[in-house]
């Protein structure tokens, strides 16, 4: 026996009619949240950007910050999903950076989380340090004033058994990373605790066998890499100036006298150079300058407190222009030295060419 469906037809079309109003609405939601949220989640920074929020920062100074970089929409988005995310810009002090590819909501998590970015810079042969610390102070969150006023605190580099002309000694070439908020005083520490490093018990034991101080080590350090770039030559250059030290003999280290006229571009020391004024000019006074010539290594200090024994008193560049030295403990044998190698450089027409050009200072 057959049998029929005895529910009303209109039932079942108006449960059809409420599904189909329900997809709607919910797709119109879905649409609605894709209008709002896609931007948030989908727009991206172009490039990397490290945003640095100063202390007692207002909404106002983090858009501004932002507007720096990025266009006025992606700056908005990544404001208001940093206020979402229940933070205030005072509380987060400090530089971040921002990897190209960033939506506003990944930017404004990086924000809020308070994980710095480190700053990075580099020391690496920098001959006048006062027109160093304004590069340095570039990249942090305070003046080169007060950069200058910290390197030069005697106090501070009492702790390292430094004086003012010998603080250069504190900015070892290397690398360093450091938060963008570090205080001078706490930068100065962070070169010190290298600095530490290298004068770790051992090595304070050579420099005292070789009847010299760290300081001491570190100034014939900066001389010898003015002198030479060939690294198996350090420790050998050192140990002849320590020789002429311990002989009584003035250094007469040529990169001296142009540190002393300020001039590094001179390319042959000739006489007329050799009277310039000053402490530095190891032609005319006795023993070591007051401080570095320039900043020096951690590897070429240790080549010299590992360098042999010798009876090296002269040195002369070799006349193949290799970069290499002739030494001898000879005088006369130094005069055939230099001989040739001023025959070399006037073959090649290698004058003294004073220049008002400045120190060339690496900007890392």
């Amino acid at each position: 026996m057959a049998t029929t469906d005895s529910r009303p037809a209109g039932n079942t079309s108006r449960r059809h009619t409420a599904l189909w109003i329900a997809l709607a609405i919910f797709g119109a939601l879905i649409i609605a949240a894709a209008i709002f949220i896609g931007p948030f989640c989908l727009t991206s920074s172009a490039r990397d950007v490290v945003i640095r929020i100063p202390k007692a920062a207002t909404p106002t100074t983090l858009r501004d910050s932002l507007g720096k970089y990025f266009d006025s929409a992606y700056a908005d988005r990544t404001l208001k999903a940093f206020n979402a995310l229940g933070r205030t810009p005072a509380q987060r002090f400090g530089a971040y950076e921002i990897p190209e590819g960033s939506s506003p909501v990944e930017a404004a998590r990086i924000l809020s989380r308070g994980a710095q970015t480190p700053v990075r810079f580099t020391i690496n042969g920098v001959r006048l340090l006062d027109s160093f610390l304004p590069l340095v102070a570039a990249k942090f969150n305070f003046s080169a004033s007060e950069l200058a006023e910290a390197v030069g605190d005697p106090e501070l580099l009492s702790q390292y058994g430094l004086t003012p002309e010998q603080a250069p000694d504190l900015f070892l070439n290397d690398t360093y990373f450091l938060y963008w908020t570090v205080t001078p005083r706490q930068l100065i520490e962070k070169l010190g605790d290298n600095y530490r490093r290298l004068w770790n018990a051992e090595n304070r034991a050579k420099a005292d066998s070789l009847g010299l101080t760290p300081a001491e080590i570190m100034t014939i350090a900066s001389i010898v890499d003015e002198e030479t770039q060939v690294a198996s030559e350090k420790g050998r250059i050192g140990r002849l100036y320590i020789n002429r030290l311990h002989k009584g003999m003035r250094l007469q280290a040529d990169p001296t006298v142009k540190y002393a006229l300020k001039d590094f571009s001179i390319r042959r020391i000739t006489g007329q150079h050799l009277s310039a004024p000053g402490p530095y000019n190891t032609y005319r006074v006795d023993g070591l300058p007051p401080g570095p010539i320039r900043t020096t290594s951690a590897a070429t200090v240790q080549a010299i407190l590992d360098s042999a024994p010798s009876d090296d008193i002269y040195m002369c560049a070799k006349e193949d222009f290799s970069g290499s030295h002739n030494f001898t403990s000879d005088y006369q044998q130094h005069l055939e030295n230099a001989r040739r190698y001023q025959k070399a450089l006037d073959e090649r027409n290698i004058t003294s060419q004073p220049s008002s050009t400045p120190d060339s200072i690496p900007a890392n």
